[in-house]
């Protein structure tokens, strides 16, 4: 949905240099000793590493037949356009044109296994928490209330060690631990390591959590979102929103939902949530307000976002999670965002969508990505988050390109709904008290650009910041991503800091793009492929990476996702599902000292290719199988009838 997910394929054509040999088309240039064919490569893997095959492999005719992916993920030439990005009419004609289509789209027929599938004999909370009571469901909940039988139906241990007790001296997952060998005592109880305990070493709080209470009223639909309504009436009425002047308003009258104050500083504070509890009664108040909850700030007044020159890293869905960004964060992303989460399923109370507003503490600039369609709904989400969550600011995606999202008015659908976008983009800016981002593509259609024209009045409508990607919506991830137009939007944008996004995945890609005037830059899939890009930008340098070094951030990867999800089957499980989907991007990666010409360029897919050992390799295959392989490293078997395959076709092969 958002950048790096939608479809990115392997398979790119465009853009090979005009000089380069035929092989050289949409490949990346990899030293010819490390070159091989499909056959040796994994003959090669299958063989554990113990035995190369010869490396001296013959290249093979023009259409890099032994170089190439399976027959259906062969480069599909779309809208006429040849692998060096040149027309039909302008290339020479082939003798026999390929026909075979490329797999793309999403893998929608998949088989989805919750992570609760794996764990069907579950013990109940209130035996796994020591200070909970009793079961609050008694003779009807539906776990386990015997330890006994647990452990013996419970699958053997992961490990040796569990992530959280070394870390914070007392895993809370107890016995349903996937690693509780390390903390159990001899009668099955929670050890609890009193160094680290008496140090007060406890899990970080993950902020922007939803509440029961919350949930519940959410659920019944008791929240009240005085602000927004007000915002919804103007927009009924024709008026663009913003706060009454003094002359409008009867003597004694307020919007509602606005604070009402009298000639001596009466002030009525509205009520906590919103609910349909009356309102209290008047507070009086002496002296200057500072309180934001009693005084609303106006435009001027808000919290500048003042992120010229950093690195942003991209809102990604699915990838994005919360243990990326702490691996993006360390390697020196300044600023990140939460996955795109769609505000119908916010307002309705789902923990799954509030699941992706969550913050670590290590995030010191986060903001949220939120999309809709409608200005009623958008702007009561954007009055609902300002109560509930810590952010620097919220971003409106309009850049999705998905079907689901478009042909429901959302993501890049509102670029060609002008009247809805403003309405969207007001409401929301008059209830929040933190600055508004955008973010959008070229346009739609892909030679009709439209952000030239809106990004002047996303200015005049109030917005701090756009984000803008190089590409169209009927582009996808085809062809390289339009610089040169972002250079011209910089002009329009002016004075509003306008942020770019496209293909960079070197420090020259960033150094080029920051030559174009934008304020920054955002980066999607260079960060997936390798998120140890944001240190070569700030170091100016290629990193050749070692296969061990990367094996490392895999491993903090999954102590993280311990750390999150938990260490117990579901947790484990939906850290492997998390990891395996982060490979199929990783996979893409070219070593540096393996490239013949350096920096490897976003749009080149990798040849069959044996590195410099044998998890350098393995690290290199496209197999879906291959990366299950690297996750049993990390968490241990898979469990019996594991299946697993990523979220796009163009990703894997079986």
């Amino acid at each position: 949905m958002a950048e790096g997910t939608a479809e990115a394929p392997l398979e790119n054509g465009g853009g090979g240099d005009s000089g380069a040999g035929a092989l050289e088309r949409g490949v990346a240039p990899i030293k010819p000793q490390y070159l091989t064919t499909k056959e040796q490569f994994h003959q090669f893997l299958e063989a554990k590493g113990q035995e190369k095959p010869c490396r001296e492999t013959e290249v093979g005719d023009s259409a890099g037949n032994d170089l190439a992916e399976p027959e259906a993920k062969r480069i599909r030439l779309e809208d006429g356009q040849t692998e060096d990005g040149q027309t039909e009419e302008a290339a020479e004609p082939r003798e026999q044109p390929q026909t075979q289509k490329r797999a793309r789209g999403q893998n929608k027929g998949r088989p989805h296994v919750k992570p609760t599938h794996y764990d069907k004999n579950r013990l109940c909370p209130s035996l796994i928490q020591e200070s909970a009571a009793k079961c609050f469901f008694g003779d009807r909940c539906r776990f386990l209330h015997d330890v006994r039988r647990y452990l013996e139906t419970k699958p053997a241990d992961l490990g040796p060690r569990c992530v959280l007790f070394q870390t914070f001296g007392r895993c809370p997952y107890g016995v349903t631990c996937r690693f509780a060998g390390a903390h159990l005592g001899p009668e099955g109880q929670n050890l609890v390591q009193e160094e680290l305990a008496a140090r007060g070493a406890q899990p970080p709080p993950v902020r922007n959590g939803l509440d029961k209470a919350l949930q519940q009223q959410l659920r019944k639909r008791e929240v009240r979102f005085e602000r927004a309504e007000q915002a919804l009436r103007r927009f009924s009425q024709g008026q663009p929103p913003g706060p009454t002047p003094a002359a409008a308003v009867p003597e004694g009258t307020a919007g509602e939902g606005a604070p009402r104050q009298d000639n001596c500083g009466a002030q009525q504070v509205p009520t906590g949530l919103g609910t349909s509890t009356p309102p209290s009664s008047p507070v009086r108040t002496c002296g200057p307000l500072t309180d934001e909850d009693v005084v609303r700030l106006r435009p001027c007044e808000k919290k500048r976002l003042d992120i010229r020159g950093k690195l942003y890293l991209a809102p990604l869905t699915t990838c994005g999670n919360l243990p990326f960004r702490r691996i993006c964060k360390r390697f020196g992303a300044d600023v990140t965002c939460g996955e795109m989460a769609v505000c119908t399923n916010l307002l309705q109370g789902q923990m799954s969508e509030w699941a992706l507003l969550k913050r670590h503490q290590c995030e010191d600039v986060f903001g949220v990505q939120l999309e809709g369609a409608f200005p009623d709904t958008m702007t009561k989400c954007a009055e609902l988050l300002s109560r509930t969550v810590e952010v620097d600011f919220v971003d409106i995606n309009v850049g999705c390109p998905i079907d689901l999202v478009y042909k429901k008015g959302g993501g890049c659908a509102l670029m060609n709904r002008s009247t809805k976008f403003q309405q969207i983009v007001r409401g929301m800016n008059q209830v929040l008290d933190v600055p508004l981002t955008v973010k959008i593509r070229t346009g739609v259609q892909e030679r009709v650009n439209l952000a030239h024209r809106l990004l002047p009045e996303l200015r005049d409508w109030g917005v701090a910041l756009v984000t803008l990607h190089g590409r169209s919506r009927e582009q996808r991830y085809t062809k390289l991503a339009d610089w040169q137009y972002i250079e011209e939007c910089v002009k329009a944008a002016s004075p509003m800091p306008l942020f770019g996004n496209g293909d960079i995945l070197s420090f020259e890609d960033a150094n080029r793009a920051m030559q174009t005037g934008v304020a920054g830059i955002m980066i999607a899939r260079g960060a997936l492929l390798k998120p140890w890009l944001f240190t070569e930008i700030k170091e100016q340098r290629h990193w050749d990476i070692s296969s061990s070094e990367r094996l490392d951030i895999l491993r903090d990867f999954t102590n993280y996702g311990l750390e999150h999800w938990g260490s117990d089957t579901q947790g484990v499980e939906k850290t492997r599902r998390f990891l395996l989907e982060w490979l199929s991007f990783l996979c893409r990666y070219v070593p540096v000292g393996l490239l013949e010409r350096l920096p490897q360029r976003i749009n080149e897919r990798p040849p069959y290719y044996l590195g410099r050992d044998y998890l350098e390799t393995l690290m290199a295959s496209q197999k879906a199988a291959d990366w299950i392989r690297i996750s049993e490293m990390l968490l241990g078997p898979v469990p019996p009838n594991f299946v697993f395959l990523p979220k796009h076709k163009a990703n894997a092969y079986k």
